[in-house]
């Protein structure tokens, strides 16, 4: 704004006050005006009406007590129909801003949690640019808008948050890790069945052939007296491994304690090879099954799977 003989100049976007003898006078809008001094008449200014923006940071604490620092962005402009108040109503226009910001958010945010407070910088802009713009509008200033720019914890408050983080991620991913194992042993159990299903299921199908062969081959020949020569085998196959595993790799004493002692010999081979027989042909029958069983657990050594499977499938052809 220039003062040349009188002429007052004021620029675009702002406005000065006329006062004559000290009291306002009128408003001049942008252009050059005739002020002379000497009928009292004298220009101040000028007011911007220019979009300003202030940037303020308030310090302050949680419902979780954590402290934090808010980032904000209040934009502001003087209205033209007002200038007048504007101009003359406030000296400080800044400090009235912070002071009514601080204040909104010094009474929202220790209502808050933390995790709150980042979740809602939205609805506290919007109560912070309504109580503001409120607050400015009798002095003739329009608040356009107020930011929620940032959230700043203090340091401690930092680091907590990524362990918390950290500690999450890492829970997720071992939840994750367990659940692809579990997945994993699942199916390979599932394979490992099959396989065995398969296995026996092959091994009784080899058996049955060789049994019908042998009756064809032999006549005369019955699937029992073909059975309890396979039974046989499979018993003497047993107690030699047996004997294997208990002298490998063993000292003399502790072989000694850990062989197992079975009745063995020509008339405990046929007691066995009947009672295998005898418990596992009659499988359909409970009691004979559990009068079997006992018999089983009296010779003292388990039934080899093969010879079970074969045995089942011999019932089943009977």
């Amino acid at each position: 704004m220039g003062n040349l003989l009188c002429c007052v100049e004021v620029e675009e976007s702002t406005v000065a006050m006329r006062e004559r003898f000290g009291k306002f006078d009128g408003v001049m809008e942008p252009g050059c005006h005739f002020v002379p001094w000497f009928l009292g008449l004298q220009a101040r200014g000028p007011l911007s009406l220019r979009l300003r923006q202030l940037e303020l940071r308030c310090p302050t604490k949680t419902k979780d007590n954590a402290y934090v620092t808010i980032v904000t962005c209040v934009q502001y402009r003087a209205l033209a129909d007002k200038a007048s108040h504007a101009f003359y109503t406030l000296i400080n226009t800044r400090s009235q801003i912070q002071a009514h910001v601080f204040d909104v958010l010094r009474t929202s945010i220790p209502k808050l949690a933390l995790e709150e407070v980042f979740d809602k910088k939205e609805e506290i802009a919007e109560a912070l640019e309504e109580e503001v713009a409120e607050a400015m509008a009798p002095y003739g200033y329009e608040v356009m808008r107020a930011l929620v720019v940032d959230v700043e914890p203090e340091e401690a408050v930092r680091r907590a948050m990524s362990e918390s983080r950290a500690a999450a991620d890492r829970a997720a991913a071992e939840r994750a890790a367990r659940a692809g194992r579990a997945e994993g042993d699942a199916e390979a159990a599932r394979l490992a069945g099959v396989g065995a299903a398969r296995h026996r299921q092959a091994v009784v199908d080899g058996l049955r052939a060789c049994v019908v062969a042998f009756c064809a081959a032999v006549p005369g020949a019955t699937p029992r007296e073909v059975m309890d020569m396979v039974l046989v085998a499979q018993y003497l196959d047993t107690v030699r491994e047996i004997a294997a595993a208990s002298a490998s790799g063993c000292s003399s004493a502790s072989a000694a304690a850990a062989a197992p002692f079975l009745p063995h010999g020509p008339a405990a081979a046929r007691d066995a090879v009947a009672q295998i027989r005898d418990g596992l042909l009659q499988v359909a029958q409970p009691p004979a099954a559990a009068a079997a069983a006992a018999s089983v657990a009296a010779v003292g050594h388990p039934l080899p799977s093969p010879v079970a499977s074969v045995c089942e499938g011999i019932t089943e052809e009977q």
